[in-house]
């Protein structure tokens, strides 16, 4: 799979894990993992599209207001399958949220006063903060929902 530096955005491929998993951005015209990946897609319409987005979903996750999570400064590229944990439903059943083929911004921040973390994740039409133990144990959805309505993300790639 990708063995160098074959991205749109410099990410260094040689320091990624999941470099064996991954086709190479450039190879398959931002589509690495098969769907096409959110950040190619800010790049590729150029200008500053990546970082207003960036900034959006910031914004968006700090609005939520999450007692006991830290203040959201950063998100990184992350592969989907990487966040798509079985989260439990109340009527027993487990899903999954995410398209595992696809590229989401993310990050992982500690919860206060305890041993568990938040997991954030968004895409150019949800956003999710998680919760969960070691290694993504016992999993919770803490927010699941639209960030933006869709006639508002007209200026964000790949929105409708």
């Amino acid at each position: 799979m990708c063995t160098s530096n074959h991205t749109l955005c410099g990410a260094d491929c040689a320091h990624c894990s999941f470099h064996d998993k991954c086709a190479g951005c450039l190879p398959t015209g931002g589509r690495p993992f098969g769907e096409k990946c959110l950040v190619a897609s800010c790049i590729e319409k150029g200008g500053d599209a990546y970082s207003r987005l960036t900034k959006q979903l910031i914004s968006a996750f700090n609005a939520l207001q999450i007692p006991d999570m830290a203040e959201v400064t950063e998100l990184h590229p992350l592969p989907c399958f990487f966040v798509n944990l079985r989260y439990p439903l109340p009527g027993g059943e487990t899903v999954q949220l995410w398209d595992d083929r696809k590229i989401c911004l993310g990050n992982q921040l500690h919860k206060a006063g305890s041993d568990r973390c938040y997991g954030l994740a968004a895409d150019e039409h949800y956003l999710m903060v998680s919760e969960y133990g070691d290694m993504g144990s016992d999993p919770e959805i803490v927010v699941f929902k639209r960030w933006k309505e869709r006639g508002e993300a007209d200026d964000i790639p790949g929105t409708d």
